[in-house]
Order: C-alpha cells, then structure tokens, then sequence
C-alpha cells in the first residue's frame, strides 16, 4: 500500500512502501534468529494486481533472505496478486518459475509435504477462488449472484473434503486459505475489494482433520475458532484510519509432531509489530471559546502526532471560522509524518421570519422569505417563480 506517503525521489515510489518493508523485514529477521521450520504466507503480497518493478524486487529480497537461510516459505495466492485475466502470470508465480529453492506458490488448491528441520509437515491450500472460473462452464450461466455464491461455497467445501481425504492423520497439517468467512470482521479490504465477494460458513472452514487454519484476506486479525484454531494473522502495517486502533504483527504456531489429528498440542502466539501509528484529533470548538486555534493547538500536542499519520477534524460554529490561524496548526503538526486538516462548519440553517408567526403568512411569504435569506437574489427569483406555480397548482380546485 502506498497511501498516505511522499514520493521517494530516489525510487519513485511512495514512502510508505518503506513502513511495509520494515514490518515484513521485522517477520523475515525472527523467523532467521528462532530458526522457525515454516514461514506461511496466506497471500495478497501487493495491492495492485500488476505491482511496480521496485515493490516486485524488495518483497523478493525478503524471500530470497529467508530462502538462503534454509527456511522453507509457503505461499498461497490471493485475489490480489491475480491476474485480470486467465492465462496472465500471478504477482507471486516468479517464485515457482525461477524454482528457488525453499519457496512454494500455490497457485491452485493442492497438497503438500514439506520437509521441515523438524519433520514432515502437510499443508493443504485453498487459494482465491475466481468466479470466472465458474462462470465460463455452462452450468451456471443462468445462475443470479446468490446461487453463484452457493455454488462456490460448495466448491471450496468439496476441495476442503478432498484435502482431508488425502492427509496423512500421522503428520501434522495446515490448511493455508485465502478466504473470507462470514463470521469475521472486515476492514478496509471491503474499500479494495477486486470483484465481489463470496464467503465461507465458518463450520465448514474449521475442519478437525487440521491442526491449524490459517488465513488470509482480512486484515483484522483474529481468532475465529480455538479447536481447531481458525486464525486471520491480518496485514503488518495499518492501511488507513479503519485499522487506526488495531494492532498489527504475525503469528508463531507450535505444533507437537507426536499424536493423531485432533489430539496434537498446538499453541499459537501473537507478536505485535510497532507499525505506523494513525491518529484521529478531534477538536470540538464552542462558541463561548476565546482562542479556538491555540485549543486546537493544544490537542494537537496532547495527542502526540510525531512520526504519525494524522488527520485533525475541527468542528466549530460558522462565525468562529475566521478566528482559525491556519499557519499555526500546521506548524503544531510539522511532526507529523503525513497530516490532513478538515473543518466541519455549523451553519445557522434556521430562517428567521421576524416579528411574523408562521400562521400569519402565506406559504408564497413563506418561501420567499427562505429563499432570500439563504439564496443569492437571482437565485431565488427563479425558484421563488418556480415555487409559486407549484403553490397555485396545488391550490386549484380539481376538476
């Protein structure tokens, strides 16, 4: 994600890809000192479908470092890193074509057994599911939206049950899903969402032949599900103001090799990445305020914005507006990595008829008197003649 940022002149592209760089760095750097047997990707590497040459190479640098260091990487690919049509190459599919060693892409739900410094493990994975890939075969063409959706749902059930048919119930196994299921809470994906949105019963997902769910899409992490656990690890860094309060990072699982499926030990812990921090300054200024620029000034710096991306929403009434020191707020967020100002005015929308009660007037007097006090004089003139006929047609007798 690039939102949010200056332009590197030395790149080209957006600061921000350095926030999301230093976060996966952060994963790559504790997977490498705890000498973890599996780093698992559950897709979605970029936001665009077709990424830039430079975010292409720096998520490569961060594979080819834990790829060197003996550690296998599982990726699975996600609505975002397909392509816009069938038959184009996936943003991640360059790992599979140049075969560097320890890196696996799924690109189509399989099984795998991947040696591990610490034994066998199996992952079976269930990548994004394209509705084209339904929608082209002659059964569904005359299915509405709902009924595509169940017939996806089916689908993914029926390759989840052939996954399960084909494990190993002596091995450890991992489902590696990009999925949405229609318990979780979403976020900002719904905002970048490509193409509509099909979901998972959250029983169907949370199958006991598993050890351990892990999924991708939604960026809210969270646990859906303890036994087995169904868990979204969620995205590294925040992406926009929805996730302001969210705390980012990645999952470690542990699961014991001994035993059959369902009865394996298998903890999970999370661990919190200080990612860009977001933050929302809201200023509320009465009419009664002496100096509404130093209050905002001083919320400002009760709120702490250094290094932070910040958007400050004033509200004030109309008559205060010009009392705002522009120049002043902006020095008060200098500190701020990236800020935005917004001020929601108060306008008094009452109109105001005099000494003259409503009852006093007519609905013409009425309208004129709104019209004048809120329209500029031509304006008004053309909607007050306007109006005028509409009162008189509504007051003539039917015939």
């Amino acid at each position: 994600m690039e939102t949010y940022g200056r332009i590197n002149p030395e790149t080209g592209v957006s600061t921000r890809l350095d926030d999301f760089l230093a976060a996966l760095d952060k994963v790559v750097d504790y997977a490498l000192e705890n000498r973890v047997d599996l780093v698992l990707f559950c897709g979605d590497a970029y936001k665009s479908r077709e990424p830039g040459q430079t975010q292409q190479r720096e998520f490569a640098r961060r594979i080819s470092r834990l790829s060197s260091g003996g550690i296998p990487v599982f990726m699975v690919v996600g609505n975002h890193d397909m392509p816009n049509a069938v038959g184009k190459a996936t943003a991640t599919e360059i790992f599979h074509t140049l075969e560097v060693a320890n890196v696996y892409v799924s690109g189509k739900p399989e099984l795998y057994r991947i040696e591990t410094k610490s034994g066998v493990i199996q992952i079976a994975s269930l990548p994004w599911l394209r509705r084209s890939a339904l929608l082209s075969r002659e059964e569904t063409k005359s299915l509405n939206f709902e009924q595509i959706n169940d017939k996806m749902q089916q689908v993914l059930t029926n390759q989840i049950a052939s996954h399960v048919s084909k494990l190993d119930p002596s091995l450890p196994a991992i489902l590696a899903a990009h999925v949405g299921v229609a318990t979780a809470t979403v976020g900002s994906e719904r905002l970048m969402a490509i193409g509509q949105e099909h979901f998972l019963l959250p029983g169907i997902i949370a199958n006991p032949a598993f050890d351990y769910i892990a999924l991708g899409h939604i960026h809210k992490r969270q646990v859906l599900n303890e036994n087995p656990p169904v868990v979204y690890s969620g995205s590294l860094e925040r992406v926009d103001f929805g996730e302001e309060k969210d705390d980012k990072g990645f999952y470690t699982v542990d699961i014991e090799p001994d035993g059959q499926a369902g009865r394996r030990n298998v903890s999970y812990e999370f661990h919190r990445i200080e990612g860009r921090r977001f933050r929302t300054i809201n200023v509320i200024i009465s009419p009664e305020d002496a100096d509404p620029t130093a209050s905002a000034v001083k919320a400002i710096n009760q709120d702490g914005v250094k290094d932070a991306i910040v958007r400050l929403q004033i509200s004030l009434p109309a008559e205060m507006e010009g009392q705002i020191r522009d120049s002043e707020i902006r020095d008060a967020l200098k500190g701020a990595y990236y800020s935005t100002v917004s001020k929601d005015i108060a306008k008094e929308t009452r109109t105001r008829l005099g000494q003259t009660s409503v009852e006093e007037i007519t609905p013409a007097e009425a309208l004129k008197t709104y019209l004048e006090a809120n329209y500029p004089p031509e304006r008004a003139k053309v909607l007050l003649e306007y109006g005028e006929k509409l009162i008189q047609g509504r007051n003539e007798p039917e015939i």
